[in-house]
Formats: structure tokens, sequence, C-alpha cells
């Protein structure tokens, strides 16, 4: 996956709590077990107008001009900022592919759901706790201005506002380090690789039957 150390990028204010994984990436798009392709249908049911089907063409389906990711503003935003209890129901991982997809970076919010939370770092998306009080700082910051922009750097655990302050936020060392280095689970099983060869000849030479 795509290593994440530093993150500048327009903020997409998704102002309403309790973002379930439906809304994410509706169910009638789950058949697909690729992590691509979902993108076009993140938030499907709020941003077209019509009902979305599988292996339908989206460039000509009819926008909501009232949705957040349609609206010039906020085009190629990389920095979703959501309220509490993001990603909460199913515990569909397409929903953070569909984030990946579309171009989300980081989320930001004050709680997230633990199985979503816990499927964005594997998949190379960084999510942000922060006090609510901070977070509606935020929303009003990127209502009041246009393109509005945060830095994110993920080594120094810091987010850089528009007027240059800056905010910490906590990480777990583990998911940190996989994010840093663009490990997800199989590429930190790929790092064991000598050890997994050695048992696997160690195996051969102790039980040969299991493998004729």
């Amino acid at each position: 996956m795509q290593a994440f150390t530093v993150e500048k990028g327009v903020v997409i204010p998704l102002d309403r709590p309790n973002v379930d994984t439906d809304a994410i990436i509706p169910k009638q798009f789950l058949k697909s077990i690729q992590r691509s392709g979902f993108g076009p249908n993140l938030f499907d049911e709020w941003r077209y107008l019509d009902q979305g089907e599988p292996g339908q063409d989206c460039s000509n389906r009819p926008l909501n001009p009232d949705f957040e990711l349609n609206q010039a503003r906020y085009q190629g935003g990389t920095i979703l900022l959501a309220r509490e209890n993001f990603g909460c129901g199913s515990s569909r991982e397409h929903a953070v592919w569909a984030l990946d997809d579309f171009g989300i970076r980081v989320v930001i919010a004050p709680s997230f759901a633990d199985i979503f939370f816990n499927n964005t770092s594997k998949n190379g998306i960084l999510a942000i706790t922060l006090a609510e009080n901070v977070v509606d700082r935020l929303f009003s910051d990127v209502h009041s201005m246009p393109g509005y922009q945060l830095t994110v750097d993920l080594a120094e655990q810091t987010i850089t506002f528009a007027n240059g302050d800056t905010a910490s936020f906590d990480i777990d060392e583990f998911k940190k380090h996989s994010l840093l280095n663009g490990l997800d689970d199989i590429g930190l099983t790929l790092q064991h690789t000598d050890d997994i060869e050695a048992y696997e000849q160690k195996r051969k030479q102790q039980a040969p039957w299991l493998f004729s």
C-alpha cells in the first residue's frame, strides 16, 4: 500500500454524525473483492439522484448538487472531516477501499467505530481522533473559507491549520510504523520471508510426505 508521510490537502466536511458503512459504500456494490473501483460509488445514495447499480457508468449520472463531494470548492479534497461515530454499522472493509479509491488520505472525527478505525491503517488511510471542540472549529473554518487546507504530518503527529496553528494527535506506534512504511498485513508478513522459507525447508525435512 502507499506509504503515508505528510498530506497537505483540501478538507471535505461531512457534517453529520453516525455515518455508517452502508452510507459510505452501499450494499449492492459489495460483490467485488478487488480493492479498486469503488471510488465512483463512495456515498452513492447521497452523491447521486438516481439508484446506483454495480457496473454502471457513473460519469453521466445526475449529481446531487447539495452533497459536499459534488461542490466545486471541495473538488480534489483528500482530507475528510466528519462527526462522531464515523464508520459505524457493518464491518465491511469496502468502506475504506471506497474512501481510498476516491483519494481520501485522512479522516478526522471525534470518534470512530472500532472495526472501521482498524481497517483504515491497514489500507493506507490515517484516521485521526480529535476533541469535539477542535472538530467544531475545523467545521467552522472549512465552511467559511473556500479551499481550506490542512497539513498532516504523521511522523511528527501534528496537524497544521490554515492560520499556522498546530494541534497534536495520538496514534498507536504499530499503526504509525505500518503507515509510514506502507505496510499492510501482507507487507508485514513478507518482511519475514527468510524465516518463512527456512521453516518450510525444515518441515520438508521433518515431514516430506506432506510435500509429495
